[in-house]
């Protein structure tokens, strides 16, 4: 068995993006959805990326949650934990980044943990702590008003020291600069201090190269989606990863997609589609008080035109119709029925001869994988940053998806995706 990284992801769009990078990076790599069942094969790779639904659930779901994926994954080899968060520190004061750190840190019995959400290559950058989206700190960035956990405060040691048991340290940018040996001086220092985890700065990819080198040196670590790749380089380096190859025929079947997710980005990506296929646009507040009604209505819209080529199906919402919704049936509730509205309209959708599908927004992805069923996927070449295209494993039927965060991808992400979809040849990661 060459398992050697083990993820876990606190929503689905981030993992299928971390699978992405390592993937890239060199790693063979498989996603799975939740902890497999019995008979799920992960011989002959060398990560697996566990994806969860635990972003915005009560912590201490999500502390077990991620407990028993660690469990697996401890099983299947994996020398080292990763837990996969969003690169854009969405959680509340309530968790659950810091729950779940404080919990799998005690297990491991480690001490003070790295965490980072940065990705240059995303915009996202850390400088004395502070998170910054492209130019502006996060808190002046369209995440403030994130609909289930708006981010409110850049400084990520404030955030994290609200959440979490331990205190919290920092390890600035010029120890970074000074390379690996300055790091574990300053983490060395935290830890005698007491600290439980330390923020870490990050700025340019080779920061992220030092950081996964120290990284390793522990049996956990807390990041987004660059730190897995400083992770995956420093292990590529050290000898894993193996060549990718052919996997399967293409994928035949009516194409769709569905946007839940709210953020700017997928607004305008659902805009710039409406000149390339058909769009339906249902209304938020139908799909909570008449959920039956609305999903009937979509699939009623959506039958006759999927012969004739791609669809998409909108449950998005500008900030202030979402805000509205919110004020009437609160937050969770609001979203929650949406959700669950998106996944039966998924089923629904598949039902009806749809094999591709493409799903922008995470909570929304959860929802249609977990109502489609499917265990696993092969991560395949990418389609946006971040965005893999993925080949289901062990489920009937045979589906290729992609699975966007909200805030990934250009304006012509639909439109690339669906083209992404229809190429003849899809090259993975062997799973086995």
């Amino acid at each position: 068995m060459s398992l050697v990284l083990g993820c876990i992801a606190d929503d689905y769009t981030g993992a299928s993006d971390l699978a992405n990078t390592l993937t890239k990076a060199g790693l063979r790599t498989v996603q799975t959805i939740g902890v497999p069942r019995g008979g799920f094969a992960v011989s002959g790779v060398d990560a697996v990326v566990v994806a969860l639904k635990s972003r915005s659930i009560p912590a201490a779901e999500a502390v077990a949650l991620a407990r028993g994926a660690r469990d697996w994954l401890a099983g299947q080899g994996a020398r080292h934990i990763l837990f996969k968060i969003c690169s854009t520190f969405d959680s509340t004061d309530d968790g659950n980044i810091g729950p779940v750190t404080d919990a799998l840190r005690a297990d491991a019995g480690a001490g003070p943990v790295l965490v980072t959400p940065a990705f240059p290559e995303t915009g996202r950058t850390v400088y004395f702590g502070h998170l910054f989206v492209g130019t502006v700190p996060l808190a002046e960035s369209p995440l403030k008003d994130h609909p289930l956990n708006p981010m409110r405060d850049s400084n990520l040691m404030r955030v994290l020291a609200r959440q979490s048991r331990a205190p919290v340290g920092l390890i600035d940018l010029a120890a970074v600069s000074g390379g690996a040996e300055a790091v574990r001086a300053r983490l060395a220092a935290l830890a005698g201090e007491g600290k439980g985890a330390a923020i870490i700065d990050a700025v340019f990819e080779r920061d992220l190269e030092t950081i996964g080198t120290v990284a390793l040196d522990a049996p956990l670590s807390v990041g987004a989606s660059g730190l897995g790749l400083g992770l995956a380089r420093a292990l590529v380096k050290a000898g894993a990863g193996g060549t990718r190859g052919a996997a399967g025929a293409p994928v035949a079947g009516a194409v769709a997609a569905i946007a839940g997710s709210c953020s700017a980005a997928t607004l305008e990506q659902i805009a710039r589609a409406e000149a390339l296929m058909p769009v339906l646009r249902l209304a938020p507040e139908a799909l909570i008080a008449t959920p039956d009604a609305a999903v009937a209505e979509a699939l009623a819209w959506a039958t006759p035109r999927l012969a004739a080529g791609p669809l998409l199906i909108a449950t998005s919402g500008t900030p202030e119709e979402v805000a509205a919704v919110q004020a009437r049936h609160g937050r969770a509730a609001s979203g929650l029925a949406i959700e669950h509205a998106s996944g039966a309209l998924a089923a629904a959708l598949v039902a009806a001869g749809v094999r591709r599908l493409i799903v922008a927004g995470g909570e929304t992805s959860g929802a249609c994988v977990d109502r489609l069923g499917i265990q696993g996927f092969e991560v395949g070449p990418e389609i946006a940053a971040g965005v893999p295209l993925l080949r289901t494993v062990a489920h009937d039927p045979g589906m290729l998806l992609a699975l966007k965060s909200g805030n990934f991808g250009g304006p012509d992400f639909f439109a690339k995706a669906v083209a992404a979809m229809a190429t003849p040849a899809v090259t993975t990661a062997p799973a086995g």
